[in-house]
């Protein structure tokens, strides 16, 4: 079976939520097209409201690139249930869940001129509470369940009202996005089966081994492969080093998470599009998936 391949960049400020700054979206973001254009590949641009207001310049440049623009949150927050305790960043509460996503909705739909079919928590951090406000919104896709974490859902399905991690009958496709569950986890979290960003940290071929694994399992499982991956375009702009200083202290993030970003990162990138495409892979926007998608 040849896989699906998603695309998905999260449109957000640099390094996640430890900064305020787009120095990757406006610098990277151009990177990023040339090499989806070298190869033909259509893609989905989730951004966050923050980012589609302060740079409205880079939500046109997607759309006229032939891409998807999809949302992701409002300020990057925390929407859904938390997985990993991060110091300052505590979830909405699942009351005011609706009315975020609502407001992020409309604020990137301004800029983009478009109606959002296609959402992503950040961090992949859903929960019961989102995916019903987007059902209500009209979404058509979500990719934010953390294949590695909820371990149970391989492929794309539709959830349940009441429990967004057990199949249902809502309208909304859910997305997993890629791990390598044929690892056996040493993480309590299983974070060493979330193979981001090892395209650049590693290379594009080591991540086709975890590829690879995953198709294996697909097959025994008599699954079609979906394979939905997340990147950054802070990912493919160099970023600082060390201590980051804004407001009124600093931030340092782990050394892996900024590892190799900027020209090695596109170089990667460009490497990973080619194996998959000699693998056969079709390339889709999450849009896209949930139109054809049995």
């Amino acid at each position: 079976m040849k896989p699906i391949v998603i695309f998905g960049f999260d449109m957000e400020t640099d390094i996640g939520s430890w900064t305020p700054f787009y120095e990757g979206l406006v610098n990277g973001t151009p990177e990023i097209l040339s090499v989806l254009k070298k190869h033909d590949i259509k893609s989905t641009f989730y951004f966050t409201g923050d980012a589609a207001q302060f740079h409205p310049e880079i939500v046109n440049t997607v759309l006229s690139s032939g891409h998807e623009v999809g949302c992701h949150s409002l300020y990057h927050e925390t929407l859904g249930d938390e997985l990993i305790p991060i110091p300052g960043l505590r979830p909405v509460l699942p009351e005011e869940c609706y009315h975020r996503v609502e407001v992020a909705t409309k604020v990137v739909e301004g800029v983009a001129g478009c109606k959002m079919q296609s959402f992503r928590a950040p961090r992949l951090w859903g929960s019961t509470a989102l995916v019903n406000a987007l059902e209500d919104l009209e979404y058509k896709t979500d990719a934010s369940y953390p294949m590695f974490f909820h371990k149970d859902r391989l492929a794309p399905y539709h959830p349940g009202r009441d429990n967004w991690l057990i199949e249902g009958d809502m309208k909304i496709l859910e997305i997993p996005n890629f791990a390598d569950m044929t690892i056996e986890s040493n993480d309590t979290g299983g974070r060493d089966r979330d193979q981001w960003p090892k395209f650049r940290t590693e290379s594009a071929s080591a991540l086709m081994v975890n590829i690879e694994n995953m198709l294996k399992m697909y097959l025994s499982k008599n699954l079609s492969p979906v394979l939905c991956f997340y990147f950054h375009p802070w990912g493919f702009y160099k970023m600082p080093e060390g201590l980051i200083h804004f407001g009124e202290g600093a931030v340092q993030p782990d050394s892996f998470i900024i590892k190799n970003c900027g020209k090695y990162a596109l170089e990667q990138l460009d490497l990973l599009i080619q194996m998959l495409q000699n693998m056969g892979s079709r390339f889709m926007t999450a849009k896209e998936l949930s139109e054809n998608y049995c």
